[in-house]
């Protein structure tokens, strides 16, 4: 006989609220991420780990004990732990001879594996490394991407997506000034990825903006791009799709370029242009051309009048 999966109702009030926190919500929280350890590491790739969770607190989560898992070839536990922290961005740190300080970056939809990259670490150095002032944690960071392969490489713009849904935190509205305090810069060279931490920091100027200075704050990393399982494109753009309530009404006639100036278009109707006074003004009288033909228009005009008048005696005479 085939089995029948029983879904147990909550009995108390906590079971009900982790349910209702998995539930699909139109406006998503800030994503969690999962930090946790292979069964072989590196004390490189591990601190480096501890670095990118810094960052990422207070949505971030670091395992302690290590885990026999090997993602490229099975990624059944790292699902589980998925569903079970609710937790769809994971960070993995591995170390074998062949590839030496590797960092895995992965992420879920509906539990099941989307999208994962795995990077080797070179040139590392820590956040204690850098003896300056350090940022505040939960920041909101300011990301950029340079270089062209992250606009006309389809790998590097899937990794950019990525990266992007790692570091993004919540959505927002509106930007305040003061609140930018923290830049994550991503350079595409070479089949490497160069990463780096800076401080934004707001100097005095002779105008109302500021003039702007960074200064850099750690971690700061190489990333060798070495395997990669990322998913197909229908499945990719149905992770991408948006409600039907969060999706913005198109306007007729207004449109938008990339700067956010709004343009607006007004269509109007036929106008009589002959009608309208325009020859007040002496530079606005009437041309040869014109009188000629006003005056060839004119005989003809006084031949339908009196057709006119010939007409309404008739019907007078008959009535």
């Amino acid at each position: 006989m085939p089995t029948v999966d029983r879904v147990k109702k909550p009995v108390t009030r906590r079971g009900k609220r982790a349910i209702l926190k998995k539930e699909p919500k139109l406006v998503e929280d800030a994503k969690e991420t999962l930090c946790f350890k292979g069964r072989q590491t590196s004390q490189i790739v591990v601190d480096f780990m501890k670095d990118l969770c810094g960052l990422k607190k207070p949505n971030a989560q670091m395992m302690q004990q290590k885990n026999d898992i090997l993602p490229f070839e099975d990624v059944t536990p790292i699902e589980k732990f998925a569903s079970k922290y609710n937790a769809p961005l994971f960070i993995m740190a591995l170390h074998n001879k062949k590839r030496p300080h590797n960092l895995v970056i992965g992420r879920m939809y509906e539990n099941t594996l989307l999208d994962m990259m795995e990077f080797g670490v070179e040139n590392y150095k820590g956040l204690k490394d850098f003896k300056v002032e350090k940022i505040a944690s939960g920041l909101k960071p300011l990301l950029i991407f340079n270089g062209e392969l992250f606009e006309t490489d389809s790998k590097y713009i899937r990794i950019k997506n990525l990266l992007v849904d790692m570091f993004q935190r919540e959505t927002i509205e509106r930007i305040r000034l003061q609140g930018l305090e923290h830049a994550l810069s991503f350079t595409a060279v070479d089949d490497k990825i160069l990463l780096r931490s800076y401080k934004i920091l707001m100097k005095k100027s002779t105008t109302k903006i500021p003039r702007i200075e960074l200064e850099e704050i750690g971690p700061r990393a190489d990333l060798v791009c070495r395997r990669n399982k990322f998913a197909s494109e229908d499945l990719f753009k149905q992770a991408c799709k948006k409600p039907k309530e969060l999706k913005e009404r198109k306007k007729k006639n207004i449109s938008t370029d990339t700067l956010g100036t709004t343009y607006g278009q007004i269509h109007v109707g036929a106008q009589n242009i002959d009608n309208i006074q325009t020859r007040k003004m002496k530079g606005l009288k009437k041309t040869l051309p014109e009188k000629k033909t006003a005056r060839k228009r004119k005989p003809d005009d006084d031949d339908n009048d009196s057709a006119k008048k010939l007409k309404e005696a008739t019907d007078g005479e008959q009535e």
